[in-house]
Formats: structure tokens, C-alpha cells, sequence
């Protein structure tokens, strides 16, 4: 009964399994086997560190987002981060966000909604720079009407996001008295709840402590998307696409802007089918045209480098807090249901 009530759950799992048909059922098993038999596997250990370089220049980028807050060294972060990160694997919707949050919050004492404003900053960051590498791509590649559209949806869905954050740490007084309004004869007792979860989050949402930093976050942010889209061409060299398709070096840029749109998105726990579907109509597409078999296994093989490395360094820290996975996983429903002004 508890899983029919879980909606996301449900909704992740139908995502999932909508895309893994899309993506299997014209593909041919024995390609696919004869793909993961070819590939030369030694190709994943400098993937591997690239990509943890991501997560360390990650987790830089986030302390500069928190520095107005506190100065918060890089051991916790990157803790907090890697945990969150395992909760995106399991769950639906990006709660593992929400866990980083409260993570963070109880470790540092903080607010977890002052916090998470910092993480949806991040993700603001981050959709930014997708846009950025996508105007990049085009120039030099004919991408799919449909590819363009859904970054033009999603950088104007973030574009009004930004824009509304920004009026509501300007002007917050309109939306306490919303709040009121809508809440006071209701749920009267948590009127004043609501209100001190907005403040505490538009806390988070802060300049910078300096004037440079913005140029380190901006000099960060280029150095991340910049390991994702090497970590595409090493698994591209790993499976010699590269000389067998003849493809060129903006097959890896493609791949990145394609595949992030299904990780951005709040989809299935670990991005489990849209990831791999998109991965396999990226390389399918006239310019680079591997088939849909070898480009499945590519898929497969792509995802599993970015997440089991994160499965397993996530449950290593995890143990090493001495944390509970299912209490930080009420957490984090509790975090998103209504986060606490203070430590939750």
C-alpha cells in the first residue's frame, strides 16, 4: 500500500520502463554482445579519474555557492555530495538534493533550506552552462529540431525560475502575505512554519562572498562539463567508435548535451532508461550513425562508469557517518515536503 502511494516512485518506474522499450526493441542481443566483448575495457580507468575530478571541482564550485553562508571545508561537502548522489541512484526526482541539503545542515549545524538554496543555485549553474555548450554544439553541429526545442524550453524554464528568485529575495513581503492567505484558515499552525522555511531558503540564495568568485565558479563550471564530455570520448575510444564510425570530435559534445537533458529532468531513480535511450539516439543520429545495438551497449557501459563508482563510494561514506539509507530516505521526503528553518 505504501509503494501505491508513492506517485514518484510509480511515475520513475513508468519512465523507466517506457524508455528501455524504446530502446530494445529494435536493437539485435548479439551485436550487443559482440559490442561488450570488443570493447577494450583499460579505457574506463582514466575515465574513472576524470569524472572524480568532476565531482572534486564539484564540490569546489559548491563551497564557493556556500562561502556567504559559511566556509565549509572540502571533506564534508564532498561527503554530503557523494550521499546525495547515491540517493539519486534509489530514488526518483532528485531527492538525493534534498539529502545533500540536510546532510550538510545536520553535520554543520546550518539550515538545510539555506542549503538547498544553495543547490538550486547549482542547478541553475549547471543548466547554464548546458545552454552554453549547446550554442557551442550547434555551431558546429545540425542538431535535431526537437534537441534544439527542449533546450530552448529548458533554458527559459530556468531563465524565469532565476528571475523569480531573484524578485522574490527583493521583494519577499508579497509572497508572506500570499502565504498567509492561503494557509491561515487552513493549516493556521503552519502559516508561521511556511514563512520561516522561505526565509531560511532565500538565505541560500546570496551573491557571492567576493567579486572573483565569480570568475572561479564560471572557471569551475567550464573544468566539469568539460571532464563529462572527455569521460563520452574516452568510452568512445574504449569501444573504437571513433575509427570504426569515423567520428569526429564533436560526437562527445553531442552526447553530453543530449544525455543531460535526461539527467537534469527528474526522472527515474539513476536515470535508469532515459539515459540510455537518448545516449543510443544520440549516436544514431545521420551525422554519427553507429547502429542501435553497439550504441545501446555504449549506453550501458556509459552509465554504469558514471553511477556504480558513485554506488559504491557513496555506501563507503555512508558507513563511515554511521548513517541509516532509509532514515536519511524520510529525510529527505520530510526535507522536501517542508524543509526546517534550522538544522531539520
Amino acid at each position: 500500500m505504501k509503494l501505491l502511494k508513492d506517485w514518484k516512485f510509480l511515475l520513475g518506474l513508468a519512465l523507466s520502463l517506457f524508455f528501455m522499450y524504446l530502446a530494445f526493441h529494435k536493437v539485435n542481443f548479439s551485436q550487443m554482445g559482440q559490442a561488450f566483448t570488443a570493447a577494450n575495457y583499460w579505457w574506463l580507468l582514466p575515465t574513472l579519474v576524470v569524472i572524480f575530478m568532476a565531482h572534486g571541482l564539484r564540490t569546489l564550485r559548491w563551497r564557493y555557492l556556500l562561502d556567504p553562508i559559511e566556509r565549509v571545508p572540502f571533506m564534508p561537502l564532498f561527503s554530503s555530495l557523494m550521499i546525495g548522489y547515491l540517493f539519486n541512484v534509489f530514488l526518483p526526482a532528485h531527492l538525493g538534493e534534498f539529502v545533500r541539503a540536510y546532510l550538510l545542515g545536520k553535520k554543520r549545524a546550518l539550515s538545510s533550506s539555506a542549503i538547498f538554496g544553495t543547490v538550486v543555485m547549482e542547478r541553475i549553474i549547471d543548466v547554464a552552462a548546458l545552454f552554453v555548450c549547446m550554442a557551442v554544439a550547434i555551431v558546429v553541429f545540425p542538431f535535431p529540431s526537437w534537441v534544439r526545442m527542449g533546450g530552448y524550453l529548458t533554458f527559459a524554464f530556468i531563465a524565469v525560475l532565476f528571475a523569480g528568485l531573484v524578485i522574490l529575495k527583493k521583494y519577499p513581503r508579497p509572497a508572506y502575505a500570499l502565504i498567509d492567505k492561503l494557509f491561515h484558515r487552513v493549516a493556521p499552525h503552519l502559516t508561521e512554519k511556511i514563512k520561516q522555511v522561505m526565509e531560511s531558503f532565500l538565505r541560500g540564495i546570496v551573491p557571492l562572498a567576493k567579486p572573483s568568485d565569480y570568475l572561479v565558479v564560471a572557471i569551475l563550471s567550464i573544468l566539469i562539463w568539460a571532464c563529462y564530455g572527455y569521460a563520452f570520448q574516452l568510452v568512445l575510444y574504449s569501444f573504437n567508435f571513433v575509427e570504426t564510425y569515423s567520428l569526429p570530435w564533436t560526437t562527445s559534445l553531442v552526447l553530453l548535451v543530449i544525455t543531460t537533458f535526461g539527467v537534469l529532468v527528474p526522472s527515474s531513480p539513476g536515470y535508469v532508461g532515459t539515459y540510455h535511450w537518448l545516449c543510443q539516439q544520440s549516436l544514431a543520429l545521420p551525422a554519427f550513425n553507429v547502429p542501435e545495438s553497439p550504441a545501446l551497449t555504449f549506453a550501458f557501459v556509459m552509465h554504469g562508469i558514471n553511477f556504480v563508482p558513485i554506488l559504491v563510494v557513496g555506501l563507503i561514506l555512508l558507513s563511515y557517518e554511521g548513517l541509516s539509507f532509509k532514515n536519511l530516505q524520510a529525510k529527505a521526503h520530510m526535507t522536501e515536503d517542508a524543509p526546517a528553518a534550522k538544522n531539520d
